[in-house]
C-alpha cells in the first residue's frame, strides 16, 4: 500500500471491522488515510486543506466530501478508475504532510520573515503559518522561543499594536528596547500599526 511507504507509518483496523483500515503515523497516532468499501467501490479518505478540498472535488466527480468525517478537512476518493494514479498518490502525500507537519515550526518560520524595522500581529503570523484561528498558539510558541536571536519574536504585537505585558525573552521593557533599536517608535507600550506593520504583498490573481 502506498500509504505505508511514508516514514513511521502503520496500519490498523480499530473499529473491529476489517472493511475499515487506517494508516496512522507513529507517535501522534494520527490517521492520514482511511480505506474501506462502500457501494461496491473501494474508497479512500484523505485529509486536505479546506481551500484544496473544493479544488479536488471540482476537478474529479469521484472526489467527494469526506464520508463520516469533517467535510471541510477530509475528502473521499472513489477508486473507480477515473482519477490518474499519480493524482491519488498526490492526495495521499498531501494528507500525510498535513498530519505530520509541525505548527510551531511554521510559526517560527513566519516570524523569521518579519522585516527589520517592522512588526506583525499574532493573527497575521497565524495566517502566514496556515491558520488564522491559531493566534493563541502563536503566543504560546513565542513564549517558548528556543532561539530569540534568530527568531525575532519581539517584532510580534497584538491586534492593537500593544506589546506583551511581560516580554518572555529578557524581561519587561526588553521588547520595547529592541523595537526602538530598529527605529520603531514605542509609546505607552504600543506601536503604531499604520506606520510600522509589515504589509504582505497581495497574491496575484490567477
Amino acid at each position: 500500500m502506498y500509504g505505508l511507504s511514508f516514514p513511521d507509518t502503520y496500519q490498523e483496523a480499530p473499529f473491529h471491522d476489517p472493511n475499515w483500515q487506517l494508516v496512522r503515523v507513529k507517535g501522534s497516532k494520527k490517521a492520514f488515510l482511511w480505506t474501506y468499501e462502500k457501494d461496491g467501490q473501494i474508497c479512500l479518505n484523505v485529509k486536505t486543506r479546506p481551500e484544496d478540498a473544493f479544488f479536488w472535488r471540482h476537478l474529479y466527480t469521484s472526489v467527494q466530501p469526506g464520508y463520516h468525517q469533517n467535510k471541510d478537512h477530509w475528502n473521499t476518493v472513489i477508486l473507480d478508475g477515473s482519477i490518474p494514479d499519480e493524482e491519488i498518490r498526490r492526495m495521499i502525500a498531501e494528507s500525510y504532510d498535513l498530519v505530520t507537519e509541525n505548527p510551531t515550526k511554521r510559526i517560527y518560520d513566519a516570524v523569521r520573515k518579519i522585516p527589520y524595522g517592522k512588526v506583525a500581529t499574532y493573527a497575521q503570523i497565524a495566517e502566514l503559518a496556515g491558520d488564522r484561528k491559531m493566534a493563541r498558539a502563536v503566543g504560546n510558541a513565542l513564549h517558548k522561543n528556543p532561539d530569540p536571536e534568530n527568531i525575532p519574536c519581539f517584532r510580534v504585537v497584538n491586534a492593537s499594536g500593544h506589546l506583551a505585558d511581560a516580554f518572555a525573552f529578557g524581561g519587561a521593557g526588553i521588547q520595547a528596547a529592541r523595537l526602538r533599536a530598529e527605529g520603531i517608535e514605542v509609546e505607552d507600550d504600543c506601536v503604531d500599526l499604520e506606520k510600522y506593520q509589515w504589509r504582505l504583498a497581495a497574491k496575484p490573481r490567477s
